[in-house]
């Protein structure tokens, strides 16, 4: 099955002469990583690529090379429409135009809704990056040093540099393999993972100052004023959530970022063995089984409560332990940890 698609995205590649590549809002390691990786892969094959993004790059990642050549819509004409780290259309914002059909799917979320032409979705690999990385050369593309770097980063985002339950004896390998071409890991690490402008320093001081926990969850919001007041200029989280992920006692961490005083985007990171994806996509959102998001109509209070019942219940149900509780015990649970 995976060679004959390998040769259908080998045959498109060929065929085509301009190429737009798109990944999905709000774009993070993995998002990038595959989308410069690929790009400029497809370029060193003498192909003209357009890598667009409805949302920018985050400062801490544009040393990769390419990084500038992003744009936020893609202009006619256009041969090929190849979506990478999508579960679903919605998800790619503005990045689609209307009317367009979506040629190539690459993809590694078990929550993948199969919109493409061709799909190649892996969901038990640890990254769409790192599904990139091992069929490139069977689609006729080469790695260098910059697809190197770029495919490493996304790797390395989305394993949380290598802690995620479906990093694997093959990730590393495929790890390895890719540091050959000239990667510094520990450099690499500490941009990918480690460092931290001084306004997501003080962005994280919002959230961390607004952090509760309600028996395995642990939880926060991060409010436009937040946002305002750090003079954060992105409108994700930070990667706030990775970190809370790391607090003891925690079965599930949750950060919901406002995003507008109707919209809230919510994100879920659990412990290994809880399946978080079916949960998001009850939301209208989906991801991984450790790390899943939502971005969701409503204002922060009532998206808040809506969100920490099913998700307390969630945990409750896991554990076979407690009663249910209701979104009414919720809100004075929350208002006695305030």
């Amino acid at each position: 099955m995976s060679n004959n698609i390998d040769n259908e995205i080998r045959s498109a590649f060929e065929k085509a002469n301009r190429i737009v590549l798109a990944s999905h809002i709000r774009p993070d390691q993995d998002a990038i990583g595959s989308l410069l990786g690929l790009g400029s892969a497809l370029e060193s094959a003498g192909k003209q690529v357009q890598m667009v993004l409805t949302d920018s790059i985050s400062v801490g990642l544009r040393f990769l090379d390419g990084s500038e050549k992003v744009i936020k819509t893609p202009e006619n004409p256009f041969d090929l429409f190849v979506s990478l780290d999508c579960s679903d259309l919605k998800r790619l914002g503005n990045a689609l135009p209307k009317a367009v059909n979506v040629d190539i799917n690459i993809d590694h979320h078990l929550s993948n809704l199969n919109f493409g032409g061709i799909n190649l979705v892996e969901p038990e690999n640890v990254a769409t990056s790192a599904v990139v990385a091992e069929h490139l050369n069977a689609w006729g593309l080469e790695l260098n040093k910059t697809v190197a770097t770029a495919l490493m980063v996304g790797i390395l985002g989305d394993s949380i540099g290598f802690r995620t339950s479906n990093t694997s004896s093959n990730t590393l390998r495929l790890a390895a393999n890719l540091m050959d071409y000239g990667i510094s890991m520990p450099e690499l690490y500490t941009k990918t993972l480690v460092g931290r402008s001084f306004t997501a320093a003080k962005y994280w001081g919002q959230g961390l100052t607004n952090l509760n926990k309600i028996g395995g969850v642990i939880y926060t919001t991060l409010s436009l004023e937040d946002r305002k007041k750090a003079l954060y200029t992105g409108n994700d989280d930070a990667d706030l959530i990775n970190m809370m992920s790391t607090i003891e006692s925690a079965s599930v961490a949750i950060v919901f970022v406002e995003q507008s005083k109707e919209k809230v985007k919510v994100s879920w990171r659990a412990i290994p063995g809880l399946d978080l994806s079916k949960l998001a996509l009850s939301f209208g959102g989906g991801g991984h089984p450790a790390a899943s998001g939502a971005e969701i109509s409503g204002s922060l209070s009532e998206i808040q409560e809506k969100v920490l019942t099913a998700t307390i219940n969630f945990v409750k149900m896991n554990d076979n332990k407690s009663k249910i509780i209701k979104g009414e015990e919720i809100k004075k649970m929350g208002e006695r940890k305030s």
